[in-house]
């Protein structure tokens, strides 16, 4: 093994960025446009806004965002495989993730692959990417999760949609989280949440979402245990995947309730509460949503050296799982907290009308040059669409 390092260093989460859209609809306005009660969603669902992205926007230009400080810290050198994971594909074909690799100017030498399954993508690259720096410790692998959360207007659904992008360095002795073995496992054929090629929008039961979603709980947590995980009682905090902030404490509440623990409201606000914080502001982004929850608890909380934390990833369809981590002592240090303030304050906020153009925009398919207009000022764009190919500049 090369650089000293053996198979039985910890591996992990090194470095966590995300980034986030152009522009963000207030729930206040949803509200007033539908005639809706404002507290059906700030505290039924627990949503405050969502960020919309801009006519230049996509998963693409969100993951260069993401990812591009990790690279400016850390160096490219031993990228050796991007992992991307997504449930709003660009294309059938080509990974969203070569684009990114071509505007991060990675090395030509490595491999660059799209996953998807729903929300929990982001999760089986993780696993994946421990795979491969236990096979060759000196390598790091670059993890991303972007995705836009689309669903049609006036649709029950669309107070839940978002937009985000998390980028993570996974590699040995990480500076963060230290990924634990072992992992409960759960998958159950559902059609509680679908996007056919046809659609642009996600198709959703909502009710049958829900329960499939508890289901995935106890399923996950049941096989996490049969495989010799952690008790309960040993995690200082949790991140579930976020489909709008409310289902965080309503999984919490079913996992204490399934184990046979009291669901003290306060318990359950000290496990989830800090997790939501990001979520509650973005929306829903899908395969980056438990990671966002991981960026807000760790940028929200001072005690976490050496604690385990547990994370439930659940995607639609249905596949769940069940792990845990160690944070990291001094990982404060290694924070981006001000810098992912930053991403979600720099956020112009849209009323009704502009959020429904922006909403009902798509590109024609006649392969004919279409430029977009510039609305942005983040690093990256999404130019145009000429001859069918998407079209991207780095500022």
């Amino acid at each position: 093994m090369s650089d000293g390092m053996s198979n039985d260093s910890p591996i992990g989460i090194h470095d966590l960025s995300f980034a986030t859209t152009e522009f963000v609809l207030p729930h206040a306005a949803l509200a007033e446009y539908n005639g809706t009660e404002i507290g059906k969603y700030h505290i039924g669902i627990g949503q405050q806004s969502m960020s919309v992205p801009a006519a230049d926007e996509d998963i693409v230009t969100m993951a260069a965002a993401a990812a591009a400080p990790l690279v400016a810290r850390h160096g490219s050198d031993r990228i050796r495989t991007v992992l991307f994971a997504t449930e709003s594909s660009i294309d059938q074909a080509k990974s969203a993730g070569v684009y990114v690799h071509s505007l991060l100017g990675l090395p030509s030498a490595g491999r660059v692959v799209e996953l998807k399954q729903a929300c929990y993508g982001a999760t089986a690259a993780l696993q994946f990417a421990i795979g491969l720096v236990r096979r060759d410790p000196s390598q790091q692998v670059l993890v991303i999760a972007s995705d836009v959360s689309k669903y049609e207007l006036d649709s029950p659904g669309e107070a839940t949609q978002g937009a985000a992008a998390v980028a993570m360095l996974v590699g040995t002795d990480p500076a963060l989280v230290r990924i634990e073995e072992p992992s409960g496992l759960f998958t159950a054929d559902v059609m509680d949440f679908w996007r056919p090629n046809y659609r642009d929008a996600a198709l959703v039961d909502g009710q049958e979402s829900i329960s499939a979603y508890l289901q995935a709980v106890e399923g996950s947590w049941k096989d996490y245990g049969e495989q010799g995980g952690r008790p309960l009682e040993d995690f200082a905090a949790f991140c579930y995947h976020q489909p709008f902030t409310k289902m965080a404490y309503k999984a919490h509440r079913h996992l204490l309730n399934y184990s046979g623990h009291d669901t003290d409201k306060d318990a359950v606000e000290r496990a989830v509460g800090a997790s939501t914080a990001y979520n509650a502001v973005i929306g829903n982004s899908y395969t980056a949503s438990v990671y966002l929850g991981l960026a807000a608890l760790l940028d929200r909380t001072r005690d976490l050296d050496g604690r385990p934390v547990g994370f439930l990833s659940y995607g639609s369809g249905s596949v769940a799982e069940f792990f845990s981590g160690t944070v990291v002592p001094g990982y404060r240090r290694h924070l981006r907290d001000a810098e992912h303030r930053r991403a979600i304050a720099r956020r112009t906020p849209l009323d009704y009308a502009g959020y429904r153009r922006l909403h009902e925009r798509s590109f024609p398919t006649d392969g004919g040059d279409h430029p977009t207009p510039a609305q942005t000022g983040g690093p990256f764009r999404l130019a145009g669409l000429r001859d069918h190919k998407r079209l991207y500049e780095a500022r």
